[in-house]
């Protein structure tokens, strides 16, 4: 075997939750270059629909679901249809969120269980929901997405900071409880990445485009592509004794004091 095999995902299937758009597309793609087949499951039909042919097109087989996150009986469902129509599951990539940005004194409860319910409950859902058909399958790999701010405080988006976070220490923990099982569970946190979010805090926050590039070492924003190798990594038997960690892809930015 050569060391390249190690990252060969011929024969496995990934469930990519949000991967309709911004960075879950960026590592559904990714991940289909390496061989997986890919259920892209997302809240907008259309986009997923588009997704997934832009995967076919590709060569690798890929489903779309209608799935929301927050929706303990969709996630469920959203499994049970990716193992009958793809044949199990081997990979997820726990991705779907979300984000709107006030001043912490601004926050009402209601958004704080909205982006709870999303961000760290959703995550949750599915992990529990695809374990089952990790452990039956001999293991498997969960990938969880976090963000800068699982790291930093973020003053006009404090609870998406403490979601993020909770997402690192939800990985930590179930990579721990998993690790018998033959399942590794790791978490990428994303730096600033060029997404609908990211240009929606560029509105808000006017200089917000050139702070980044002079606080990043790479001096530049991310693409969602800049994601697809540690996915597809994390994904890979080339992680088997990877567990538990929390991987910056930022460009240095959480590196840089400046």
């Amino acid at each position: 075997m050569s060391a390249m095999d190690l990252f060969d995902l011929h024969g496995k299937v990934a469930v990519v939750t949000g991967g309709n758009g911004g960075i879950g597309l960026g590592i559904a793609r990714g991940l289909a270059q390496a061989g997986a087949g890919v259920a892209i499951a997302g809240r907008n039909e259309d986009k997923t629909a588009r997704a997934v042919a832009e995967i076919t097109a590709r060569g690798v087989r890929s489903i779309g679901l209608s799935v929301d996150v927050v929706e303990e009986s969709q996630v469920q469902q959203m499994v049970q249809d990716t193992v009958a129509a793809l044949g199990g599951i081997d990979n997820l990539i726990a991705n779907a969120g979300t984000n709107f940005r006030k001043k912490p004194e601004e926050y009402s409860l209601a958004d704080w269980h909205q982006l709870v319910d999303t961000n760290l409950t959703g995550v949750f859902a599915c992990c529990l929901a695809v374990f089952p058909e990790l452990k039956r399958r001999g293991g498997g790999k969960i990938v969880t997405i976090g963000s800068m701010a699982s790291i930093f405080g973020f003053d006009v988006a404090s609870v998406y900071a403490a979601t993020k976070g909770g997402v690192v220490q939800l990985s930590r923990s179930l990579a721990s409880a998993w690790a018998k099982d033959n399942v590794q569970v790791n978490c990428i946190l994303p730096g600033w990445i060029d997404t609908p979010l990211t240009q929606g805090a560029r509105r808000t926050l006017p200089d917000l485009h050139e702070r980044v590039i002079d606080r990043t070492p790479a001096e530049r924003w991310g693409d969602p592509a800049d994601l697809a190798g540690a996915a597809v990594f994390f994904s890979s038997r080339a992680s088997d004794y990877v567990t538990g960690t929390a991987l910056p892809v930022d460009g240095g930015f959480s590196s840089s004091m400046f």
